[in-house]
This record gives C-alpha cells, structure tokens and sequence, in this order.
C-alpha cells in the first residue's frame, strides 16, 4: 500500500498513523486494537458518546483477509480502531 504520512508506535510497528490532505477533506485517524474485542469495545463507547456509526465492527476483506476495524464520524472526521490479527 501506498501511503503518504507518518505512522507513530514502538518496536518498529505503528499504531498510530496521521497524513495531511486537502483542506477539502475530513481526517482520518485510525488506532492500532489489540484484539478484535478492543475494536468492538471502541465501537460501543463511540456510540455512547454520541459518535455517529460509519461503519460497524467487521472484516474489511479489501484492505486484507484479517483486517477488522470499525469507523465514526465525530464532527466530521473519520476515526477508525483496527485490528489486523487473525480472529
């Protein structure tokens, strides 16, 4: 994958990656899971808050076979919690 940005973690594996846009567009901000429960749990507490649900807790096959990530809009910006273990 192509990818213009930074990716910021430990021991060599980002967890948290942030790349600039046009000013046209929202952000993005995706968040490296532990597990598949800690991508549910993040989907649950992003509703509660009032996030709004863009896209549940699910496979994401066209990124890779493992890659399960859940997605909210808070105030117009993408926030994902991903997690790219096998189940």
């Amino acid at each position: 994958m192509e990818f213009s940005g930074a990716g910021f973690g430990m021991a060599g594996k980002p967890d948290f990656w942030i790349s600039q846009g046009p000013t046209a567009h929202p952000a993005h901000v995706a968040f490296a899971a532990s597990d598949r429960a800690a991508v549910d749990a993040f989907h649950k507490a992003a509703v509660a808050a009032g996030g709004l649900d863009n896209g549940a807790p699910g496979l994401r096959k066209e990124y890779h076979p493992t890659y399960y990530g859940a997605f909210h809009d808070l105030d117009g910006n993408n926030f994902e919690a991903v997690c790219h273990k096998p189940n």
